[in-house]
């Protein structure tokens, strides 16, 4: 799995160099608050419908490995061009066409790595881990170098790694399942499955987390007074936090199952949120941000063991997919979306505290789910 480990290394490297820092970019050329909000809450909507559309046409077509490719390298282009961008009228369809175009490579190298590992996909996390090191080391270098050398790292990351992410997979023997019962049955099994759907009610609240750290844990810091070396390590931490996780993943769906790998998650997540809002002083970050493993590796790992699990026969790019569009996409913008309102309408504090209780709400209804049987599918080792 040598080349996969490269191809997740990369790929993260180059969202390590550009996601981070693109609303740093935005507002150094000159955009206010608004359209900030606007460009960078433009790609997860995007995500919700994208990244099922690729996954169900790499399926139908049993093309995944040039359609990966198509959009890895639609991608480059993409980035490419947002570096030559400074107003709006260009950088909003730029955008939207980035979030499009790169919505199905995640999901994507996530199904053709557990169809290579087969019998072994279990061992998916220990192949993942990879990216985590990718973001993380990635991540630190890039921002000395804007700082040092100016923005056009951002780009310049991007560009670097994810070319190098495209040479390894143009040279990788990218696998998939013939689709059992045909295309149209299989959509009809998704709309069907009761399983399926809890799960998409499940990775909807965990992007839904996701969503509010993501946007508002650094806002949180920034109030308290926090300097932006602290906020960088804070990242730091919370991305070493899944490596452990990650590589014991295996062990964790064999012993407790998807269900209450995914149950401990959203459980674990409220007491992130409630500790955000009780946060005494900003370095206490640093230990509030090991839960990251715990909590987004731990969920993801389950999450892709179970779309693959019970996904029909030679649709798992499609299952990758939906879950995708759930957590990266409408879960995320969701959170966004309420974060934003609950952080003018209360505070930060006030805002974790009461996403916290949120959270807390959705894990009672999935343990419940689980108890009636409506989840089942979700047990043994995911």
């Amino acid at each position: 799995m040598l080349k996969s480990k490269i191809v997740y290394f990369c790929l993260f490297a180059a969202l390590a160099s550009l996601l981070p820092f693109l609303a740093i970019y935005y507002n150094a050329i000159g955009l206010d608050g608004k359209t900030i909000g606007l460009l960078t809450g433009i790609p997860p909507l995007i995500t919700l419908a994208a990244a099922p559309l690729w996954g169900g046409w790499a399926d139908a077509t049993q093309q995944h490995k040039r359609l990966l490719m198509l959009a890895m390298g639609a991608a480059l282009v993409m980035v490419f061009a947002l570096s030559r961008a400074t107003t709006f009228l260009w950088l909003l369809p730029l955008v939207a066409a980035y979030a499009f175009v790169s919505a199905p490579i995640i999901p994507l190298v996530d199904n053709s790595v557990l169809e290579m590992l087969g019998a072994r996909r279990a061992e998916y996390g220990k192949v993942r881990l990879w990216g985590s090191i990718g973001w993380g080391v990635v991540a630190t270098i890039i921002g000395v170098a804007i700082q040092r050398t100016g923005l056009q790292w951002v780009f310049y990351g991007y560009l670097i790694f994810m070319g190098g992410a495209l040479l390894v997979v143009a040279s990788m023997h990218v696998s998939s399942s013939p689709i059992g019962g045909g295309f149209w049955q299989g959509l009809r099994l998704f709309a069907r499955s009761r399983p399926w759907l809890v799960f998409l009610v499940t990775a909807f609240v965990i992007g839904l987390a996701m969503g509010v750290t993501n946007n508002f844990l650094l806002l949180r810091l920034e109030g308290m007074g926090a300097g932006a070396g602290l906020m960088g390590l804070s990242m730091l931490f919370a991305t070493f936090s899944e490596l452990p996780v990650f590589f014991y993943a295996d062990r964790f769906l064999k012993r407790w199952g998807a269900r209450w790998v995914l149950l401990g998650a959203i459980f674990l997540y409220a007491v992130r949120m409630f500790a955000y809002a009780a946060m005494p002083v900003p370095w206490v970050v640093l230990i509030i941000n090991l839960l990251h493993g715990p909590t987004f590796a731990a969920a993801w790992a389950a999450g892709v063991a179970y779309a693959h699990d019970l996904a029909p026969e030679g649709m798992g790019a499609t299952a990758q997919g939906l879950f995708n569009g759930m957590t990266m996409g409408l879960g995320a913008a969701t959170g966004a979306f309420i974060g934003g309102a609950l952080y003018d309408g209360v505070g930060a504090a006030a805002m974790f505290m009461w996403v916290g209780i949120g959270l807390l709400i959705g894990a009672l209804g999935f343990a419940l789910a689980a108890r009636n049987g409506i989840d089942r599918g979700l047990g043994g080792s995911g």
